[in-house]
């Protein structure tokens, strides 16, 4: 594709029957994901009839909904008009936005991949977990499973490639790292990113008022504890493993 080719962004378009895709770039950037994590809340606070459910994306938004309620192209228009309103991508972040504070063990046979990570960007296991513990990530968008985030985006030392084959399994809780972001696992599953560490984290509970622990632009920081500690948290606190939670700008 030449660069005359290249859509022009911000893009609409239709999604099948009863979806709308408005993308703010081909990739995440931290403008690209500012700008669909605010617009999604700007068409949340329009209500507009016939809308029946709005997704952020890493750098786009979908908005589904009932087409003989509100006709493709009326709908299309509005977006239109609400991306024109500002530039989306110094746009301020949705209000009631948290910061979690998460115990996480790093490394042991909880974490076993640690070691290659820290290997494969060039530092000792010590320096990875300051690097890693010290940063203060954004949940750019949950997805995959009920309640999973993408977090990132970390320093580009940490611009790891996933790897070639799969880790058949990591617990609910893992924290895994590939291309300088985290994965915070919802569920077990198999993953093709490194294991770095584990968390007490419960993200998705179906009984609860609110079945996702977390929402699109909340801030994380998976702060380093021994081993000792973490199952401390687990034990203590077996929902959040000791995670503290504080409104952003309270």
């Amino acid at each position: 594709m030449t660069s005359q080719d290249a859509p022009a962004y911000p893009l609409i378009r239709r999604a099948g029957l009863n979806g709308m895709l408005v993308s703010f770039a081909g990739s995440l950037s931290e403008a690209s994901n500012r700008a669909a994590l605010a617009f999604r809340s700007a068409v949340e606070a329009q209500a507009l009839e016939g809308v029946a459910e709005t997704m952020a994306s890493l750098a786009s938004v979908f908005v589904r909904f009932d087409p003989g309620a509100l006709p493709h192209a009326v709908l299309e228009a509005r977006l239109q008009e609400l991306l024109a309103a500002q530039d989306w991508s110094q746009a301020a972040l949705p209000a009631g936005r948290r910061f979690w504070r998460v115990p996480t063990v790093y490394g042991t046979e909880l974490a076993p991949q640690l070691a290659e990570a820290a290997d494969a960007v060039g530092m000792t296991e010590a320096q990875a977990i300051d690097s890693l513990g010290a940063a203060r990530v954004r949940v750019l968008t949950i997805g995959f499973a009920p309640g999973q985030p993408y977090l990132g985006s970390l320093g580009p030392e940490w611009d790891l490639p996933r790897q070639t084959g799969l880790t058949p399994m990591v617990p609910r809780g893992a924290l895994v790292q590939a291309i300088c972001q985290f994965v915070l696992f919802a569920t077990s599953a198999p993953t093709g990113w490194r294991h770095v560490g584990q968390t007490g984290l419960t993200l998705f509970d179906p009984d609860a008022e609110a079945p996702f622990a977390l929402r699109p632009g909340d801030e994380m920081q998976f702060e380093p504890v021994s081993k000792e500690d973490f199952l401390k948290h687990c034990t203590e606190d077996p929902h959040r493993g000791g995670a503290i939670v504080t409104e952003i700008g309270a």
